[in-house]
């Protein structure tokens, strides 16, 4: 790595110009800077960084400014133990690093990208996909009961797969963020993955029957928790008592027990498991690509993976038209 000690510095520019704001409007300015990037991204990126970081010390190097050689070497010797698609973000967060101290971004040389492109090319695998969670499953793995922690279980479980929520979506509800309807309840979604400005998207849950009902099921957790206001999900010790807002780790857990009471094998299940569980049954039932994404918010080349599964033994499936 080039030793950069007599170089001039470049300008204060991205996250070195926070540290020099000062006056009544420097903590506004910095909040919105950091709003700008979403907080999973910022820990992506802060755990690239120290692993970058790690790297160029035990070599004795600086880590920046990198040249696109330096790069190359790091990205070959991280490729033993990391997916493509992690080699990949280890790039991305080393380009942003580069751009937010005023260098030019070694990731864009030619050679480093055909670097990722022959890591994909090589050591690619099938992309790791939660199971889905049927609805015959889902309903069969339903907890017992009429405690509050079984109540909050069937809402959560059943909201999570008539919504087709992803797991933040899902643990980050708030009882602001639902309106009856004469045909069930619209849901807001104040923002998701591929909403990341916060413009929101709304859901309609409709009305099921009485064992597969979201509505209902949601309205009978109203009844433990008597809110108006505050995060749908909480914690509920084994005395029944409410705790704090439920983590989206949490929903993964719930998944897991709900494949596990079904007589599923829970590896492989997930919170993603509702989401996935919907898309699939619908296609099943011949739902359309543009139904299915206008509930779950999907990208319409990943329905198509839950829309070629669901068709795997029905109409698509010319073997069965003969056998």
């Amino acid at each position: 790595m080039r030793d950069t000690s007599g170089a001039l510095s470049p300008g204060p520019t991205g996250l070195d110009l926070l540290g020099l704001l000062a006056g009544p409007d420097a903590e506004q300015a910095r909040a919105l800077v950091e709003a700008g990037v979403a907080p999973n991204t910022r820990r992506t990126y802060r755990a690239a960084w120290n692993r970058w970081a790690s790297w160029c010390a035990e070599r004795g190097m600086s880590p920046l400014p990198a040249t696109p050689a330096d790069v190359l070497l790091y990205l070959a010797a991280s490729s033993t133990e990391l997916r493509p698609s992690s080699l990949r973000v280890q790039a991305a967060a080393l380009a942003s690093l580069h751009k937010a101290k005023g260098y030019g971004s070694p990731c864009a040389d030619p050679a480093v990208r055909a670097l990722l492109r022959g890591a994909a090319r090589l050591r690619s695998a099938p992309p790791k996909e939660a199971r889905p969670l049927l609805l015959a499953e889902l309903l069969a793995g339903l907890p017992s009961g009429d405690g509050a922690r079984a109540r909050r279980d069937r809402a959560l479980l059943l909201v999570g797969f008539a919504g087709g929520f992803r797991r933040s979506e899902l643990a980050g509800l708030d009882w602001t963020d639902l309106e009856p309807h004469r045909a069930g309840l619209i849901l807001r979604l104040r923002r998701s993955k591929t909403d990341q400005e916060g413009a929101g998207r709304m859901i309609g849950l409709p009305y099921g029957r009485p064992e597969s009902c979201p509505v209902l099921a949601l309205a009978r957790w109203r009844e433990v928790t008597g809110a108006e206001l505050g995060p749908v999900w909480r914690s509920v010790d084994r005395w029944g008592h409410l705790g704090g807002p439920l983590s989206d780790r949490a929903v993964w857990s719930l998944v897991r027990e709900a494949a596990r009471r079904a007589g599923l094998d829970a590896q492989g299940y997930s919170a993603h498991s509702l989401r996935a569980g919907l898309a699939t049954s619908a296609a099943e039932l011949g739902a359309s690509e543009r139904d299915i994404s206008a509930q779950t918010g999907h990208r319409s080349g990943t329905v198509r993976r839950y829309i070629r599964r669901g068709e795997l033994f029905h109409g698509a499936n010319v073997a069965g038209r003969l056998l």
